[in-house]
Formats: C-alpha cells, sequence, structure tokens
C-alpha cells in the first residue's frame, strides 16, 4: 500500500560503558560536543545497524553491503543477480548513490534521520590500553568508552518521496520494528551495552510535519549529580512538554505508533498520553 502521510520519529537508546560511535580521526574516542558534555551519534551509525538487520538477521538484499568493494563492484553484483535498485531495502529507506550508465545516479530516500545526541551530560572511561594479537605479533591501541549516554534521534518520513523510492506502508511498520530490534543485534566488543529504550513515530495527517521532537523532551534524575548517572534507573524521561505539543497539533496527527522498554520511567504514561485525545498504536518486539 502507498506511504499516503509524513511522520516525524523520536528513537532514545542508552550506552553504558561501551563506544556508541567511534571517531578514527580522534583515537576512535565516542564522539563528542565538548562545549556541553554531550555524546554524539551520527546517522550513518544508526542507518548501519539497520542496514545489518535486514542482512544478517533477515537475509534481505541491501546496497551499502560488506560483500562489495566499492559502488561500482556493488553494481556489477546487481547485474549480475539481475536486481533493481529500488528492490533493495535500504535504497528504498535511506536512497543512495549508485554506478550507473554515463557515471553515478542517486535517488533520495524518504526515511531520513539528524544526528544523534545524548539527553544528559556525558563522561568517559579513562582509555585503557588493549592488545590483540596476530599471527605477526601483537597490536597496541586505545578503548575509550561512555560511563552512561541516554541518546535521542529525530527522523522523518517524506510520504512525496516515498513515491518515488517505492516505499511501501507494510515496509514502514516493519521499518518500526526493525530500528528497535537492530539495537539488540548490534553486540560487537565495543557496541555490546546499548539498549533501545523508545521508539515512536507519529504519524501525520497528508504532508504535514511537526519540529524536532527532542525538543520537548528532558529528564529528571534520581541521583545527587548529573554526571552520575549510570544505569536507566537513575533517570525518568519527562515527556510532558511533547504530550502538551501533541495535544496542540492533534489536529493535524492521524496516530501515533510506540514502543517502550519496560525498565525505563515515563511521564506522563502511556494511558495519560492516550488521554489527549489521538490513537495510540502500542507495539511489541
Amino acid at each position: 500500500m502507498k506511504i499516503k502521510n509524513n511522520s516525524e520519529i523520536l528513537f532514545i537508546y542508552d550506552a553504558k560503558m561501551t563506544n556508541p560511535n567511534g571517531d578514527m580521526d580522534n583515537e576512535n574516542k565516542p564522539r563528542m560536543d565538548y562545549d556541553t558534555n554531550t555524546n554524539l551519534v551520527s546517522d550513518v551509525r544508526l542507518k548501519r545497524y539497520i542496514r545489518d538487520y535486514y542482512e544478517t538477521v533477515e537475509n534481505k538484499e541491501i546496497f551499502i553491503t560488506s560483500g562489495a568493494k566499492d559502488a561500482k563492484d556493488r553494481a556489477k553484483q546487481m547485474k549480475d543477480k539481475k536486481l533493481s535498485y529500488t528492490d533493495l531495502i535500504d535504497i528504498k529507506l535511506f536512497g543512495g548513490v549508485y554506478a550507473a550508465e554515463g557515471g553515478n545516479d542517486h535517488l533520495t530516500g524518504p526515511v531520513q534521520f539528524n544526528w544523534g545526541y545524548s539527553l544528559n551530560p556525558v563522561e568517559l572511561n579513562e582509555s585503557s590500553t588493549i592488545t590483540s594479537s596476530f599471527s605477526k605479533g601483537e597490536g597496541i591501541g586505545k578503548d575509550y568508552r561512555v560511563k552512561y549516554s541516554l541518546l535521542a534521534f529525530s527522523g522523518s518520513v517524506n510520504s512525496s518521496v516515498a513515491e518515488y523510492s517505492t516505499l511501501q506502508e507494510e515496509e514502514l511498520a516493519h521499518f518500526d520494528e526493525v530500528v528497535v530490534k537492530s539495537l539488540f543485534y548490534a553486540r560487537t566488543r565495543s557496541k555490546i551495552g546499548q539498549t533501545p529504550r523508545l521508539y515512536m513515530r507519529v504519524e501525520m495527517n497528508g504532508e504535514r510535519f511537526l519540529k524536532d521532537l527532542r525538543e520537548y523532551v528532558s529528564l529528571k534524575y534520581n541521583v545527587d549529580k548529573e554526571f552520575l548517572v549510570r544505569n536507566i534507573g537513575d533517570i525518568e524521561l519527562n515527556l510532558e512538554k511533547l504530550t502538551e505539543y501533541l495535544k496542540a497539533n492533534k489536529e493535524a496527527i492521524s496516530k501515533i505508533k510506540i514502543w517502550v522498554d519496560d525498565q525505563i520511567k515515563i511521564s506522563p504514561n502511556l494511558e495519560q498520553i492516550k488521554s489527549i485525545g489521538i490513537e495510540i498504536d502500542k507495539f511489541k518486539v
């Protein structure tokens, strides 16, 4: 079924004693805004989790795969398999630049994310020197991690662009689940310790839109100092301003799809959010 409505996405997950997104230009330290002590994660990193889930768990063809050397090599593989670019789920979602006759071509994807940032101030753990054994000797490196980071992403779905990428409504509904599940399966040495906490997709009426939903989210702390947060029980997600904002715009909203982890405490709770008069579709993964 064709996608008829725009959507706004809020995705929140936490990282405990892990490296959510290393900066290769800075000793692979977690990306930080040191002026505000907030942890940063690129949209490319989030999309990589999602792509990996489609490819390794669901065995779906994707465009940006580790099995290809570059876009030219991938184009050859696709030609051999007689695949169209719009057959590939990550192209349908995110778009991409690909090889074409006479040069490169590109397709803009309907689903886009902004960079994620932590809602809490974050401290880095002191680096430990690590060694890796190889047949020709040992490699030595640094191992930087965040002590605790609650990361929030803003995203959107453009229904007009979805028509060109051929993304369908049922694929978007499945994408909601994949975003959440992808974190559970991203368990490499540097990424284990990340847990999805809340996913919300606000489906609009037609081509309406909302502002960045993160601007209406804040934290309540159960510790003496903000820097002392070490686990999900040390905080509470305050959605009061977000609930007010959604209520003020409820005529523009069709429904809200939401998933909430059972460990995170949110205020208002889901029943209170339902009372503002917007359909709430709570899903499980």
